[in-house]
């Protein structure tokens, strides 16, 4: 998944849930929601004509608007040139007497677009003592989910209730048919938190394949290269630290995203190839913008968006630069991490900079 923009900004924004949910796509590790696909799948049995597809079928909302509306289209870009540091995904961090380090913004698949990376990315961290992640636990998915799934609360519904039971007939009808365009069963679903299943939800169907024939997305690949060449990896959080964000966060507002995701339904291919198109451009900070055109508006408080915002993006870049401070002070450090948590002013790249690096676009 978002964008780490000023409190201030991103009240004014009053995003729909489904802008929520979307932004939540490209700001919170799906990392949880692939170890969840992953392992259910590895208890399904697999299907000889299924393919690991890069295609979603999915088009480009952005350039759709560009004809139809250009007035939006451009207001929506002039927004997006607001964003601090929106325009790059490739940053070079630099302090006197130490080696470059390098920060990657991400994006959590396996579409080989994604993982062709912009040029001199492969080199620098193919050069690089030390790789960052956001957790370096994604380098084993089923000692990964174990260890997440130790504490029930972080990831279950502990009171005893199912998911259908916080839904109406109708939704858990369109849930349980989600589910099994999936493989999935509704009843291994049933005692999950609202948000692991949304998160689910916001894999495309080809990312899903993907990830059942063993297709490692960008960031557990860089983890995964380096481990095979003796490099150290190391983690910024646990996997239980994010799960953590999400879980502290009200059921209510989870509920309500997880039934815009169904309502979406195969629009989520049309909204990951937009954010797709917008990522290999390098223009993050017009992805938030664009989120809110692409569903209908819900209201939500300001409370409701404030505390996402907080809990989900604010909080955990704090954390991943204190982290990140005693490993970049060795130097030649390469980070990669969701490219919605390098931009705004309170994104990785201003934090970074006020700890007294300077951190340069590398186009």
């Amino acid at each position: 998944m978002i964008s780490a923009l000023e409190p201030k900004t991103m009240r004014s924004m009053k995003p729909a849930i489904g802008d929520l949910l979307l932004w939540l796509a490209a700001a919170f590790p799906l990392m949880l929601a692939a170890l969840l696909i992953t392992t259910i799948l590895s208890l399904q049995p697999a299907h000889a004509d299924e393919t690991a597809s890069d295609s979603c079928g999915g088009k480009d909302l952005m350039a759709e608007l560009q004809k139809s509306d250009p007035a939006k289209y451009a207001s929506i870009l002039a927004e997006g040139d607001k964003v601090a540091n929106g325009k790059s995904i490739f940053w070079k961090i630099e302090k006197p007497d130490l080696k470059p380090s390098w920060l990657l913004g991400t994006m959590h698949v396996s579409d080989a677009r994604v993982l062709t990376m912009p040029k001199g990315v492969a080199e620098a961290s193919a050069a690089a003592d030390t790789i960052v992640v956001e957790s370096d636990e994604i380098l084993d998915d089923k000692k990964a989910a174990a260890a997440l799934f130790v504490n029930p609360s972080l990831t279950m519904l502990t009171d005893g209730s199912t998911i259908s039971q916080h839904l109406s007939p109708e939704e858990n009808a369109k849930l349980e048919a989600g589910l099994k365009e999936r493989g999935v069963p509704l009843a291994a679903v049933a005692h999950m938190q609202p948000w692991l299943i949304s998160s689910s939800f916001e894999m495309t169907s080809c990312e899903v394949r993907r990830k059942a024939t063993g297709m490692k997305f960008l960031d557990q690949k860089l983890a995964s290269d380096a481990a095979a060449s003796g490099r150290q990896v190391k983690g910024l959080e646990t996997l239980a630290e994010q799960a953590k964000a999400m879980s502290d966060l009200p059921i209510e507002l989870h509920l309500k995203s997880l039934i815009q995701t169904l309502e979406l339904g195969d629009k989520i291919n049309d909204v990951n190839e937009t954010m797709t198109d917008l990522y290999l451009a390098g223009n993050i900070g017009a992805m938030i913008p664009m989120l809110k055109n692409i569903v209908p508006d819900q209201n939500l408080s300001e409370d409701d968006t404030a505390a996402f915002e907080q809990r989900i993006i604010l909080d955990r870049n704090k954390v991943m630069v204190e982290r990140a401070a005693p490993i970049l002070a060795k130097g030649n450090t390469f980070i990669a991490v969701g490219a919605l948590h390098l931009v705004g002013d309170q994104g990785l790249v201003e934090l970074l900079r006020k700890q007294g690096f300077t951190v340069t676009a590398v186009n």
